[in-house]
């Protein structure tokens, strides 16, 4: 799963890069409004943090032009707590959630999480399909009880297609979900990817769709 941080203070987004990534995600950041705008309309986020007290473009602006775009991912923005009007306008300007400054980062995470689960249809932090349960809150993954052990990669990979879990996803729309844009995206890793955990876990549960991509399915499903 793919975040985008759009912060202009460093030491705040370095802080919320590494929360992000310790528990998994892939991440950009910006540090201005253009930037974050242009990454947003460009790029598929999963979700994306943004700050409304931005340079050269506001936070609020950049909001709007991402739903005027018809871009619907999930947005938590940071304000201040002295600015309950920009958290109002936030809020009706299409925002999903918000977060006042000073914030402790666990939060920050846990509501993330809920705004990934709740975009595609889950509400319980721990997601299952045919013995295997991903927990979103810890990043714990069992296969009828037992504890398995992913890479960073594994993991986002088996996340995004659980989020998704029925629906064909393509070796593009993996690719990129699982990487954030400073890596260098080889579609074929996927297939190296997939194949690790089908080894990990039930090779039936992830099938291959041959010239469409890869579908997560329950073993009694047809």
């Amino acid at each position: 799963m793919r975040i985008l941080v759009v912060e202009d203070d460093h030491h705040i987004a370095r802080q919320i890069e590494a929360v992000l990534r310790k528990a998994g995600y892939a991440v950009d950041v910006a540090h201005d409004g253009e930037e974050g705008d242009f990454l947003g309309e460009t790029e598929p986020y999963d979700a994306i943090v943004l700050d409304l007290g931005l340079p050269l473009m506001d936070g609020l602006s950049v909001l709007r032009s991402w739903r005027d775009e018809g871009r619907d991912m999930p947005v938590l923005i940071l304000t201040a707590r002295s600015t309950w009007r920009d958290t109002v306008a936030g809020l009706r300007g299409g925002a999903d959630d918000y977060v006042a400054k000073p914030f402790e980062l666990e939060e920050l995470l846990a509501r993330i999480e809920a705004l990934i689960r709740r975009s595609s249809g889950h509400a319980s932090p721990v997601m299952r399909c045919g013995g295997i349960e991903l927990d979103t809150a810890n990043g714990r993954v069992t296969h009828d009880g037992d504890l398995v052990e992913l890479t960073a990669l594994e993991y986002r990979t088996l996340s995004y297609l659980i989020h998704h879990q029925g629906n064909i996803i393509s070796k593009t729309e993996l690719t990129e979900h699982i990487y954030g844009q400073d890596f260098d995206r080889d579609s074929n890793v996927i297939e190296v990817l997939i194949n690790r955990l089908r080894k990990k876990l039930k090779p039936e549960l992830i099938r291959t769709r041959r010239g469409l991509g890869y579908q997560l399915v329950p073993p009694d499903a047809a």
